[in-house]
């Protein structure tokens, strides 16, 4: 190693140990915690085994967890990337003044409280709340219809709190595409649409890429959000982390299923840099 290279060792060796104390050093100490059997009203017991674990895939109620997780997850960053691309698409685009005004507009919501933004769904979405009063006072219901505590409940909440995210990804990667390319394409007569086709989308890839990885993994991880549009009965992954931690305290298989959500983000991660470098290649 250069001087150089271990003089930025040294610096960097204090936070570093910070990071390998804080987050690193609690993750093990969870390892052979998930690998102790838990007897309901006994509470954790001695010896080992990986019934936690192999319950995640042959247990039908955990298998549906992790279903819906993926779902809730996966519907969450399809939704805010259909509608954040136009409005970061048209940031990119829009003069200094407007771009900061719009910029300033998406970033307004990350203010608020997750809590109070959660609340305002629930007034929205409930039986009794705004929407289904509406639709029934000008007759297009009869009954309400049921928003919450369901899939479509959370799709809405969540894409709503995590839309700035992917706006805030992809405006960046869409302002870095050189406009010469995009006027030799219109030299060349290519309409707009082939335009952004062929450049603008291929070009803004690694927007694309990132604001879906971070709006997947935010997701998957919410406990908040699902916990309060999804109720006791619609549990996902994380809130069902909560309550084994907290609830019945079978901390076993609340680390077993803490690290197969850990998996389950690494796989994307791992399959979407791969993607990305594949896109990469053919734009």
């Amino acid at each position: 190693m250069t001087p150089r290279n271990i003089t930025g060792t040294l610096l960097a060796s204090p936070l570093l140990l910070v990071l390998l104390l804080a987050f690193v050093a609690p993750v093990l100490l969870m390892v052979p915690l998930s690998l102790h059997p838990y007897e309901p009203g006994t509470g954790i017991s001695a010896g080992w085994t990986l019934a936690n674990y192999t319950s995640i895939v042959t247990d039908e109620y955990y298998r549906e967890v992790v279903v819906r997780t993926l779902v809730l997850g996966f519907g969450v960053t399809a939704i805010c990337l259909l509608l954040g691309y136009p409005l970061a698409y048209y940031i990119a685009n829009a003069g200094p003044r407007m771009r900061l005004t719009l910029t300033m507009l998406v970033i307004f919501p990350m203010l608020l409280n997750l809590v109070v933004r959660s609340f305002g769904w629930i007034a929205l979405l409930a039986n009794r709340g705004l929407l289904n009063n509406l639709l029934m006072d000008i007759g297009l219901i009869e009954r309400p219809i049921k928003m919450m505590f369901n899939l479509f409940g959370l799709l809405v909440g969540m894409s709503h709190i995590f839309l700035p995210f992917m706006v805030l990804m992809l405006v960046p990667a869409i302002q870095a595409i050189s406009k010469d390319v995009q006027a030799a394409a219109y030299t060349l007569a290519a309409s707009r649409l082939r335009v952004f086709w062929s450049i603008t989308l291929p070009m803004s890839a690694p927007g694309i890429l990132s604001g879906s990885i971070l709006v997947f993994v935010l997701t998957i991880s919410a406990l908040v959000t699902p916990r309060m549009l999804g109720g006791p009965t619609y549990k996902v992954m994380a809130t069902l982390i909560y309550d084994d931690f907290l609830q019945t305290l079978d901390w076993p298989a609340g680390a077993a299923m803490s690290f197969a959500l850990t998996a389950l983000t690494l796989v994307v991660i791992g399959v979407s840099g791969r993607v990305l470098k594949r896109w990469g290649g053919h734009a």
